[in-house]
């Protein structure tokens, strides 16, 4: 049998035969069943129909677009809206559903019928479906055009193809991240605020946490996020984030409380270290031994696994933090009348030494915030020397929620829930 499907007709061919069955007007997209071959569904109009190979409609449709059979033939995926839906073949009861922000394109099962792969636009989701809590196990996102097609060629290597001329190969991890990646909470893929970013470019990663408390990790060469983590941090202003000794720490401010809060990725832990101020920004110091508060014109220093203050240093007048972000215990801050101020923290109980210029290697870049410069409408990245702009962030990308800069890797978060990560090693070497 074979079945095709035009702009006219929709038909259903008998080889042996030579006859043919016309079974619907118009173009949908057929999909037999790899177990029983006397069976075949189609989806068209945003309806699901199944059907025998005689043209004969089986059961009820349902509500969905595109369709692709689980290897054994007992369950479908395809999506509605906004939705990837697995329903079960026989009963089209729905089975399990996940949730995006856009509506999808292309969705398919892996041959050992564990994985179910997903795109909306460019970006390509892969979610672990065999267990009773289904989790997001890692999301793709390198192709800078919409995603035509995909494919898996393993169990766990998938092939996509898109409208930027590219095919891609991938290879999936399925360890999920920690415990709190398999809360049924994260199967709920609808894109949150992201409320904060940071970067730790010396060891290829960014960060980002978005309003729902999903903490993620990214892969800067590669723009993979590789783990995500459920957290309680819900609704918070100031954050920071970083991997210290394999364990991705979250610390964030309760300005009501006046407490300074510390989350453990590896224990899945919760504390808190009490300040004598109101919670304003943070920024954790490259070894992880401390955590620097910014409140008005001060700069607080706590120690981050005993939560006793350390020392302060005093600012000329209120500042904020710098989204330059370099390694190690400096830290930048800027003022409202363009001045830069830089602290180096040192070692643990060493006195703060002051800077004013910025140490980069990559001094012909330069970044401008929208926060720092009053007036500006969008960031950028200019060459210093041909006075040239690199880059700029329009349009919906132009005012992001969070950003930081370390003179070669940008990383922006937005409120539609996007996370933008550019390399400027082309830029540099010029």
């Amino acid at each position: 049998m074979i079945a095709s499907s035009g702009y006219d007709l929709t038909y259903l061919w008998n080889i042996r035969a030579g006859n043919y069955h016309i079974i619907r007007d118009g173009s949908c997209n057929f999909t037999f069943s790899p177990t029983n071959s006397q069976l075949l569904s189609s989806s068209s109009n945003d309806t699901v129909q199944q059907w025998d190979i005689n043209g004969y409609k089986i059961g009820s449709p349902v509500p969905g677009s595109f369709l692709a059979f689980s290897p054994d033939g007992t369950q479908f995926v395809s999506w509605n809206k906004k939705a990837v839906i697995i329903r079960d073949t026989d009963f089209r009861r729905t089975i399990k559903k996940f949730n995006l922000d856009s509506e999808p394109s292309h969705c398919c099962f892996s041959p050992n019928g564990r994985l179910i792969a997903a795109s909306v636009g460019y970006t390509i989701y892969i979610w672990d479906a065999a267990g009773p809590n289904p989790y997001l196990v890692q999301t793709f996102i390198e192709h800078s055009a919409t995603v035509i097609s995909l494919v898996f060629s393993s169990p766990y290597s998938l092939i996509s193809a898109s409208e930027d001329r590219t095919i891609k190969f991938w290879q999936i991890d399925t360890s999920p991240a920690d415990p709190g990646a398999l809360s049924t909470e994260s199967t709920s893929l609808t894109l949150a605020p992201i409320k904060s970013v940071s970067l730790q470019a010396r060891d290829g990663l960014a960060f980002s946490l978005d309003e729902a408390g999903v903490v993620k990790t990214w892969n800067i060469l590669t723009g993979n996020c590789d783990k995500s983590y459920k957290t309680q941090i819900k609704g918070v202003q100031h954050t920071d984030i970083q991997l210290i000794n394999d364990r991705v720490i979250v610390v964030w401010t309760d300005s009501s409380r006046k407490k300074i809060y510390v989350w453990d990725a590896k224990k899945g832990k919760l504390r808190h270290i009490a300040t004598p101020y109101h919670g304003q920004e943070l920024r954790v110091v490259g070894d992880g031994s401390r955590v620097l508060q910014l409140c008005a014109d001060t700069i607080s220093v706590f120690d981050i696994w005993t939560g006793k203050f350390v020392c302060e240093a005093s600012l000329r007048k209120e500042g904020r933090f710098d989204a330059f972000r370099m390694d190690g215990s400096r830290v930048l801050v800027h003022f409202y009348d363009t001045i830069v101020q830089g602290w180096d923290f040192g070692t643990p109980g060493s006195t703060p030494t002051q800077f004013f210029e910025i140490p980069s290697d990559r001094s012909h870049l330069k970044f401008t915030d929208t926060r720092r410069w009053p007036g500006t409408t969008s960031a950028r990245v200019e060459d210093s020397v041909t006075g040239k702009i690199v880059l700029q962030l329009c349009g919906k990308y132009a005012d992001p929620s969070g950003i930081q800069w370390d003179g070669q890797y940008l990383i922006a978060g937005y409120n539609s829930g996007e996370v933008l990560i550019l390399d400027f090693s082309d830029a540099l070497a010029q």
